[in-house]
């Protein structure tokens, strides 16, 4: 990729401006010390408009606009219902987690478990938590954008891990929470500016300079490659090794509506530190609903910038109007065209100016994702490991220091490892596969914990300790059962373990530490219900059309 003049001074400008407003945005008035609260937690003064871009430009990262790219390239639009039921939880848990986290007063989701629970059950998530933030979403995430620099720039890849670990450090350790909130608004700008553009080049590409008529021709030529729920046997995509499988086993049938899908997304949106840390952060839960809201919009556009580039990537090689295109996708190594390289070939083909802002783009999804995810790391071991287990009564100076050095230790174990994820064909499946290892459990201790005040500590313990073992069991013993069936049935095994376990323990009995729920607890503002109204109307019109 031939960088020019221009495009340099775009990407080096956004490079020095995240930097710099990371610094100005953190940076404390005269005789103020930080404290854990500034760090972990933006002062709690986010307004809604930055909760909801630091939420899209926290989850919108490498995984996506790589990895689902790369998604769409194999399995086309259906890839698409993370995005868009990603929106209508988005609209749940606005409704009824938030504003029992606030009414609990917590900062961290461990911090909740002990206060429904008891210490062994945060401690015991708050490892798991750790464990998947570091080895599977900062990995892939590293993975996934230097593997985007290699295939861009020709950056070997150890270089470029090494990069985008750096980069993100600059500006995210030193501010915490409110320099990667305040610079997520930058980038959002830049994520939604840069993919557009991108996919007017992929749309024009197909149809020879006219972007609708690119559309039409995606319709007609991928015609399979729109069908939003795939039935077994429909679809055979790669498998990263020159040979096929069944696109089923990622997307099953009406699992991704009335199914396991749900399991995903709701102990994503609604369980997940990285992602929680921000509503948490808000001014108010009206403010921090309203910032949902926004989220839920731009959520519904994501598969126009990320999925539909895959489609037309696949268009191009299909119908081979671009040879050169076919020989960028494929892997150097094996010889093997890879999905996960269909977004960068494109970001190649791009005119002078454009290529450094989608390249910018791009850079923001990757930092801006890292950097969350490094400060949830050190936000959970600091406030719920290291205070539980080494020193109760760090001063809050000790504290920020012990998160920006915990930081700094997870952005090198990550990138350790992030080399290791080369074989895959679809990053973004396995994201999602191991993942959702611990989702059924997380999602089954939380909403047990939130609405049935029976539940007792061991039963949550127990769902704690076997989510892993239920998974991988299912996993091994039954591989022909696609994940997102398998974390419904995990779901729904440890959901009968705990109501046994708890009317057998506290017969009959609610829990001490039962949550008082009221009707009052979940009333919503006007604007929150206009917009809710106009989510879920625009989902069902999608699914209508694209079924």
């Amino acid at each position: 990729m031939n960088f020019t003049t221009l495009d340099l001074a775009i990407f080096i400008g956004y490079c020095i401006l995240i930097i710099l407003m990371g610094y100005f945005v953190s940076r404390e008035k005269e005789g103020h010390v930080k404290n854990s609260n500034d760090y972990f937690l933006a002062s709690k003064a986010l307004p809604w408009w930055a909760v909801g871009a630091s939420l899209i430009a926290s989850n919108i990262s490498a995984e996506q606009f790589i990895g689902m790219s790369g998604s769409g390239f194999a399995l086309g639009l259906a890839i698409s219902t993370y995005e868009w039921m990603a929106a209508a939880t988005l609209l749940i848990v606005a409704i009824f987690f938030l504003p029992v986290y606030l009414k609990e007063g917590i900062s961290t989701m461990p911090q909740f478990l002990l206060k429904r629970y008891d210490s062994r059950v945060r401690t015991v998530m708050a490892v798991f938590w750790l464990l998947v933030y570091v080895f599977v979403n900062l990995t892939s995430v590293l993975y996934l954008g230097a593997l985007s620099l290699e295939t861009i720039l020709g950056v070997p890849m150890v270089y470029g891990i090494a990069g985008l670990a750096v980069f993100a450090m600059l500006y995210s350790i030193y501010g915490g929470l409110k320099a990667v909130a305040w610079t997520d608004v930058v980038q959002v700008f830049f994520l939604v500016l840069g993919g557009l553009a991108t996919t007017y080049l992929a749309l024009s590409i197909v149809g020879s300079g006219n972007v609708f008529q690119g559309f039409s021709t995606l319709l007609t030529e991928a015609s399979s490659h729109f069908n939003m729920i795939i039935e077994k046997g429909e679809m055979m995509i790669p498998d990263g090794a020159g040979g096929e499988r069944d696109a089923y086993m990622d997307l099953p049938g009406l699992s991704v509506l009335i199914g396991g899908m749900w399991v995903v997304n709701l102990s994503y949106w609604g369980f997940n530190q990285y992602i929680t840390q921000r509503a948490l952060a808000a001014k108010s839960l009206n403010e921090a609903q309203k910032g949902m809201v926004f989220a839920g919009f731009l959520k519904l556009l994501m598969p126009l910038i990320v999925v539909i580039p895959g489609i037309a990537a696949y268009v191009i090689v299909n119908q081979e109007i671009d040879p050169s295109f076919a020989d960028s996708m494929t892997d150097p190594m094996t010889g093997i065209i890879k999905s996960d390289r269909a977004y960068p070939t494109l970001l190649q083909l791009l005119p002078s100016g454009l290529k450094g802002l989608a390249f910018a783009a791009l850079t923001a999804a990757i930092v801006s994702s890292l950097a969350s995810m490094a400060n949830s790391t050190s936000t959970i071991f600091t406030l719920d490991v290291y205070k539980n287990f080494f020193d109760e009564n760090a001063s809050e100076k000790k504290q920020v220091r012990v998160g920006r050095i915990t930081a700094i230790v997870a952005f090198i174990v990550a990138a350790i490892v992030a080399p290791a994820l080369r074989e895959l064909d679809q990053a973004f499946q396995y994201i999602q596969e191991y993942t959702g290892f611990v989702s059924p459990g997380v999602f089954a201790i939380f909403v047990f914990g939130f609405f049935w005040k029976k539940t007792t500590s061991n039963a949550a313990l127990t769902a704690a300790a076997l989510t892993i073992p239920l998974s991988a069991a299912f996993k091994f013993l039954t591989p022909n059962l696609p994940f997102i069936d398998r974390m419904g049935l995990v779901f729904l095994i440890i959901s009968g373990l705990i109501i046994a376990i708890s009317l057998v323990e506290g017969k009959g009995k609610d829990h001490p530490k039962g949550i008082e729920i009221s009707k009052d607890l979940f009333k919503t503002s006007t604007q929150f219900k206009i917009g809710a109204i106009l989510i879920s109307g625009i989902i069902a019109a999608l699914y209508i059309v694209f079924w």
